[in-house]
Order: C-alpha cells, then sequence, then structure tokens
C-alpha cells in the first residue's frame, strides 16, 4: 500500500485579477497559507503561466517550479480541460465553447480543434519539462447531444463517434508516450466519456493504450448515481490522478438527475465544498489507499453556496485529516508464529 500525496489545490477557480491571485508568486504563496502542500495549474491562464514558454524552456520550468517550492508547494499537475474540451465539439456547442480558443481561430471549428490538440501536446511537453507525470484534460464531445434514446439513435451513430473521438486523440496519446506522461481524462457529463462504460468504449478503439487513464472525482458520480466507490476497484490500474470534490443528490417529486433546467442552487444535483455532501470520502480515501493510489489528492473547489476562499482554507485541512498514512506491517504481527514450511506441511496434513 502507498500513502497519498497531498493536499493540493487546482488553482482554476482561484486565478484573477486582483491579489493574491493574479501572479504565480502571490497564488502560491497563498495556497501554501491554507495549508497545501501542491498546486494543479490550468495551462490557459497566461496570469500565472505560460504554456508556450513552459514547453519549450526548462529554464522557465525551473524558475517557477523554484517559485512554488520556496513558497512551500510543489506543482502536481498541469490541466488542459478548456483546451481538451475543444479537440472534439459538436456543431450544437461551437458558439458555447468558442470562447475557451485563442481570439484567431474563433469561429472556425477546423483551426480551432488544430489549436486545440497542438495545446494538449505543448502541455504534455510542457509537464515533462516540469518532471510531472500525469495530466488532468477532458475528453470533448461528438456523441453527448445524443445521451438520451429518443428521437431512437441510428444504428452506428455513437459508434462512429467514438472512432472519430478516438483518432482524434491517439496522435496525442503518443505524443504523451513520447513525453513520458499519462494523459488523465476527468469522467464528466458533457464528455463523450462521462462513465466507465464510454472510457471503456473509447480504450478499445485505442488497443488500450498505455497513456489513456483516468481523473477520478466522485461529485460527478453521485450526480450521476453511479456507484463511485466500485468505480475505484474496476478502474484502479488506470485512475492515475483525483479531485477531492463533493456533491449532493437530493431528487424531488418535482426533479431527478436533469433538475429541469434549474441553477446550481436550485438544482437536485449539486456541487458543495468538502464535508458538506454526500460523498464518503473515508471509504474513498480507505480505497483509494488500498489499491496503491501514490498520486495527489487534488481539491477542486466548486459549490453552489460557500464562499471560494472559506472552501480552499477548510479543504486543506478536510483532506489533510482523511489521508490514510498506510502501515507497514499487520496488525496482528505480535502473535505471529513465524515462518516454518515444515510446520505448514504438518499443519496441512501434508506428508
Amino acid at each position: 500500500m502507498k500513502t497519498i500525496k497531498g493536499p493540493a489545490l487546482f488553482l482554476a477557480q482561484f486565478a484573477g485579477d486582483e491579489a493574491p491571485f493574479n501572479s504565480w508568486d502571490s497564488i502560491t504563496k497563498w495556497a501554501a497559507e491554507c495549508g497545501y502542500k501542491g498546486v494543479q495549474i490550468p495551462s490557459w491562464d497566461g496570469r500565472i503561466f505560460d504554456l508556450e514558454k513552459a514547453a519549450s524552456s526548462t529554464t522557465y520550468c525551473d524558475e517557477i517550479t523554484g517559485v512554488a517550492r520556496e513558497n512551500g508547494v510543489e506543482i502536481t499537475e498541469l490541466s488542459t480541460h478548456l483546451q481538451g474540451q475543444l479537440v472534439a465539439v459538436h456543431p450544437a456547442y461551437d458558439e458555447a465553447f468558442d470562447g475557451f480558443a485563442a481570439e484567431e481561430v474563433r469561429g472556425n471549428p477546423t483551426a480551432r480543434q488544430a489549436w486545440a490538440v497542438e495545446q494538449v501536446k505543448l502541455a504534455l511537453s510542457a509537464s515533462k519539462n516540469l518532471g510531472i507525470t500525469e495530466h488532468a484534460t477532458f475528453s470533448g464531445a461528438l456523441a453527448w447531444p445524443f445521451i438520451y434514446p429518443w428521437p431512437q439513435r441510428p444504428a452506428g451513430l455513437i459508434e462512429t463517434a467514438f472512432d472519430e473521438l478516438a483518432s482524434r486523440w491517439k496522435p496525442i496519446l503518443d505524443h504523451a508516450e513520447d513525453m513520458g506522461v499519462d494523459v488523465c481524462y476527468e469522467i464528466h457529463p458533457g464528455e463523450d466519456l462521462h462513465d466507465g462504460v464510454t472510457f471503456e468504449m473509447f480504450l478499445d478503439r485505442l488497443d488500450g493504450h498505455a497513456r489513456c487513464n483516468m481523473l477520478y472525482d466522485p461529485s460527478h458520480y453521485v450526480l450521476q448515481c453511479l456507484d463511485y466507490l466500485d468505480n475505484i476497484d474496476i478502474y484502479k490500474d488506470r485512475i492515475k490522478m483525483f479531485h477531492v470534490k463533493d456533491a449532493e443528490f437530493n431528487p424531488t417529486g418535482r426533479q431527478g438527475v436533469y433538475s429541469g433546467y434549474q441553477s446550481w442552487v436550485d438544482r437536485a444535483g449539486r456541487f458543495r465544498s468538502l464535508g458538506d455532501g454526500q460523498v464518503d470520502f473515508a471509504a474513498v480515501f480507505s480505497k483509494m489507499a488500498a489499491n496503491d493510489f501514490d498520486g495527489w489528492a487534488v481539491v477542486e473547489w466548486e459549490c453552489c453556496l460557500k464562499h471560494p476562499e472559506d472552501g480552499a482554507r477548510e479543504g486543506a485541512q478536510f483532506v489533510n485529516d482523511h489521508i490514510i498514512r498506510v502501515t507497514e506491517r499487520a496488525f496482528d504481527d505480535f502473535a505471529g508464529g513465524g515462518t516454518d514450511e515444515a510446520a505448514n506441511r504438518r499443519m496441512l496434513g501434508i506428508s
């Protein structure tokens, strides 16, 4: 068994235009003051990180790593959630997702996709320069508008979508192999990879590519009514990253999983700050420890009620309280009788 590293904080929800959230130096100091030992970087946010420079300059990577360590935190992973989303976009979402892209490729889906692929590859190169071996992203989606089978889906529609999705990601995963980095897809509604079955459909088309892995976040499974503990056991060999995020699902006679187009506050399924939702994190951390997960426990704050800075500070302590320092011996070793093969054979009646 192995001890999880942490706590770490995903900075995407905190980077901003005002201090201490507007520079790499100040935001890492703030994270350390909150009690974090690591930070996960949103690679698209130029206020705190220069992706192109990180992909091409080990000197730059050494500089930002040095600043982080001087301030008391490590860089845990890079994220390309926004760029990964743009690797595959159904036309229904063209306008909604266009804002994720660089201004020069907006309104041009072909150019936008090429830009997104290059962005993810740059992040994988940057990860190598930073000495990081895992990377967080989204898969994007071509089939999501057809998630509910009405009207009846024509034969082959989903298969074609997943064939295309795998074709788009295969060169990126091959680059990840060259960089020695695991690509960890956050299993998330709105992505074609939104549960275990869809991840397997994708993985099968990639012939089990070794760099195709999962980012485990139980909150997204609570909101889908999926068994988030069983999921850890099923995919323990593919779970390479861990977002610690809470959620609650409170269906009523008026709304359920789909929540009737309501705002986050009024939905049956809501993200909550750590400890305020329904995820059994004692069981989650126990299973992660038993299954030898030795990556980072990364807090991702998304709460419809609590202030983010309060959620961040409470989250660091919450993770500290749940990380299990694994034992190096069995609790009943004191009663052990030693090893004696001859005695073992006698006890079993073997001559």
